[in-house]
C-alpha cells in the first residue's frame, strides 16, 4: 500500500507540473499569430520618393533643429495618444479573432483532489481520499455558431484596422493645418512688421513735413495714430504665433509650452488656378478642377477608411444574426476523461468516451428575441452606412469648392499685393516730393496691409484644403508631400 501511494503522490505532482508549465507557456504564446493581423503602429513611412529625405519615423528631433512638416507629422502620429489608443484596440480586437478561433479545438481540464476524513466522536482519523481526474471536450458540430462568431470577429478586426486608417488620416490633416497655420502666422507676423515699418516711415516724413512748415499738425497726427495701430496689430501678430506654435507641440504630443524653430516653407506659390495637390499616396495625381466630382465621389466610396469601417461593422452584425440564429440549435460534443482515485488504501482509475447531443428544446423565447435584437442591429447599422456614405459625397463637395476656390484666389491675391505694393510706393514718394497728402499714403499702406494678410490667407487656404481633399477622398498620407523642396522662404 504504502508504494502504491507513493505511485499515486508522484502521479499528483507530475500532474500539477505538466498544468502549471502548459499555462504559463500558453499565457504568453500567439498560437494563432493574431499579432500578425494587427496594422503596424502608426509613423510616417518614407517609401514614395527617393527624393524625400527625413530622419528615422518616431525620432524625436534635436532641441535646436528646425522642424519641417514631415517631422511635424511624424512626431504626431507617434506621440499623440489618439493613435495609441485605436492602435490598441485595433490589436485587442485581432485577440478576439484568436478568441473565436480556439472555439474549434477542444478543451482540457484537470483537477486535483485531497480529503482528510475525521471521526468527530471519537477524534480518530479514518483516512485520506485522494482523486484526479483529466477530462476532454471537443464541440464538434453546432450548425454554424462557431463559424459565425469568428466572421464576425474577423469583421471588427477590419472594422478597427479601417478605423486606425481613418485616425491616422484625421490626425495628418490636423498636423498639417496646425504647422501649416504656424507658418501662416509667422508670415502674418513678418507682413505687420512691414506695415509697423512703413507706419513708422510715413510717421517720419510727415513730422518731417511738420517741423520744415510744409505739413499740418493733422497729417502729424493721423501717421502717428497709423503707426501706433501698426504696433498693435504687430503685438497681436507676435500673440497669435505663439498660440499657433502652442497648438502644433500639443498636435505633436509635445508641452505647448515647447518652443519651436519651423523650418521655411519652398519658395514658389503653388500654380496659379491649380485646383489641387500635386500627388497622393498612391503616386497618382488627381486634379481637382479637371476631373467629375461624380467620379471624386466614387473614388471616396472605395477609398475612405471610414465607410470601409461601417461596412465591416455592418457585415459582423449581419454575422451575428447567425449566430444568434445557431444558439437555439443542437450541438455535438465529443467527451472522454480519465480519473483516478485512492481511498481508504483502496486505488482504481476509469476511462470514459463519449459522444453528447445538446438538444436545446424551450428557452423562453430567448434565441427568438436575441435573433430579432441582432436584425435589429443590423438595420441600424445599414442606416449608418448609408448615411456616412451620404456625408462623404458632402465632404469630397465641399473640399473641391474650397480647393478650387482657393487655386483662384492665389492668381488674384498675388495681382492684388503687387499693385497695393506699387500704390504704397508711388503713394509715399508723393508725399515725401510735397505732392501728395498723408490720407493717399495711409490709405495705400492700410491696403497693402491687408493685401499680404490675404496672400497669406490664401496660400494657407490651399495648402490645407488640398490635404482636406486627399482625406475626404480616403488617400491623405505622405505622397501629397511628395515633392522635393527646393529654395527657401515663408508664404
Amino acid at each position: 500500500m504504502p508504494l502504491r501511494a507513493s505511485r499515486f503522490s508522484l502521479c499528483l505532482a507530475a500532474f500539477a507540473g505538466i498544468f502549471s508549465v502548459s499555462a504559463q507557456a500558453f499565457g504568453s504564446a500567439d498560437p494563432f499569430a493574431t499579432e500578425s493581423l494587427v496594422p503596424p503602429r502608426p509613423a510616417l513611412q518614407t517609401g514614395f520618393d527617393a527624393a524625400l529625405t527625413m530622419p528615422s519615423p518616431c525620432l524625436a528631433p534635436a532641441p535646436d533643429a528646425a522642424i519641417d512638416v514631415l517631422q511635424a507629422v511624424d512626431m504626431a502620429l507617434c506621440n499623440n495618444p489618439q493613435t495609441r489608443a485605436v492602435w490598441a484596440n485595433a490589436r485587442a480586437q485581432a485577440a478576439q479573432v484568436g478568441i473565436a478561433q480556439g472555439a474549434y479545438l477542444p478543451t482540457l481540464d484537470g483537477k486535483l483532489a485531497a480529503t482528510r476524513v475525521d471521526n468527530s466522536l471519537s477524534g480518530v482519523s479514518t483516512g485520506q481520499q485522494k482523486s484526479a481526474a483529466l477530462t476532454l471536450s471537443w464541440l464538434l458540430f453546432d450548425f454554424g455558431t462557431r463559424a459565425a462568431n469568428l466572421e464576425s470577429a474577423r469583421q471588427l478586426l477590419s472594422a478597427a484596422s479601417a478605423t486606425l486608417d481613418a485616425s491616422v488620416q484625421s490626425l495628418f490633416l490636423s498636423a498639417l493645418q496646425a504647422y501649416y497655420n504656424a507658418q501662416a502666422t509667422h508670415a502674418a507676423l513678418a507682413a505687420a512688421q512691414e506695415s509697423e515699418k512703413a507706419s513708422r516711415e510715413s510717421f517720419v516724413a510727415a513730422e518731417t513735413r511738420y517741423k520744415v512748415g510744409t505739413g499740418t499738425p493733422a497729417d502729424r497726427l493721423q501717421a502717428q495714430t497709423a503707426w501706433s495701430q501698426a504696433t498693435l496689430n504687430r503685438i497681436k501678430a507676435e500673440g497669435d504665433l505663439r498660440n499657433a506654435q502652442g497648438v502644433l507641440a500639443n498636435v505633436m504630443g509635445l508641452d505647448a509650452n515647447r518652443p519651436l524653430a519651423l523650418a521655411e516653407l519652398p519658395a514658389g506659390a503653388p500654380e496659379a488656378g491649380s485646383g489641387s495637390g500635386s500627388g497622393s499616396g498612391s503616386g497618382e495625381s488627381y486634379a481637382a478642377a479637371e476631373q467629375d466630382v461624380a467620379a471624386l465621389v466614387a473614388e471616396a466610396r472605395r477609398r475612405r477608411p471610414d465607410l470601409k469601417a461601417a461596412e465591416a461593422q455592418l457585415k459582423a452584425a449581419q454575422a451575428g444574426i447567425d449566430a444568434a440564429r445557431g444558439a437555439g440549435l443542437p450541438t455535438v460534443v465529443l467527451g472522454a476523461g480519465q480519473t483516478w482515485q485512492d481511498a481508504g488504501g483502496i486505488s482504481g482509475h476509469g476511462n470514459s468516451l463519449g459522444l453528447t447531443l445538446n438538444l436545446p428544446l424551450f428557452s423562453g423565447f430567448g434565441t427568438t428575441y436575441r435573433v430579432r435584437a441582432a436584425q435589429a442591429q443590423s438595420e441600424s447599422l445599414a442606416a449608418q452606412r448609408d448615411q456616412l456614405s451620404q456625408q462623404v459625397a458632402l465632404d469630397v463637395w465641399r473640399a473641391y469648392q474650397s480647393l478650387t476656390t482657393a487655386g483662384q484666389s492665389l492668381k488674384t491675391t498675388a495681382d492684388l499685393l503687387a499693385s497695393a505694393e506699387q500704390s504704397e510706393r508711388v503713394a509715399l514718394g508723393r508725399y515725401k516730393a510735397g505732392v501728395g497728402n498723408i490720407l493717399d499714403v495711409l490709405n495705400a499702406q492700410s491696403a497693402l496691409a491687408a493685401a499680404r494678410q490675404q496672400r497669406i490667407q490664401a496660400l494657407l487656404d490651399w495648402r490645407v484644403y488640398r490635404a482636406a481633399l486627399a482625406q475626404a477622398l480616403g488617400n491623405l498620407d505622405i505622397g501629397l508631400l511628395q515633392k522635393p523642396a527646393a529654395g527657401k522662404s515663408q508664404p
